[in-house]
């Protein structure tokens, strides 16, 4: 098994920006798709407040995050890329939080 893995994690927002409430099974949805493409996810149960502005409003978010990770490859990297957009048309967003970073697993 390789050691060097990347460490993909989203913030997803628990509300679309008119306010309404995501449907649980969006969420649901995400961690399925991520669960059957790498065999594994993990999630953070609480909720992380964000605050942003954008062409100068501010926006309020409550997010879960989500975090997999996957061996440091090309591949993996554009699925999330591609991955990425999709989560905006899904949950209705500007910009969804996507970060990585390189993860040595002992």
């Amino acid at each position: 098994m390789p050691t060097q893995f990347r460490r993909y994690e989203l913030l997803l927002p628990t509300n679309f920006n008119d306010g309404s409430t995501v449907p649980q099974k969006l969420l649901g949805q995400t961690l399925r798709e991520l669960r059957k493409h790498f065999g594994s996810i993990s999630a953070e149960t609480q909720q992380i407040e964000g605050q942003w502005e954008y062409r100068g409003k501010l926006h309020r978010d409550l997010n879960v995050r989500l975090f997999v990770d996957v061996p440091d490859t090309a591949e993996n990297r554009q699925f999330f890329i591609d991955f990425k957009e999709r989560l905006k048309e899904r949950f209705q967003q500007i910009d969804i939080w996507l970060t990585s970073y390189l993860v040595e697993v002992i």
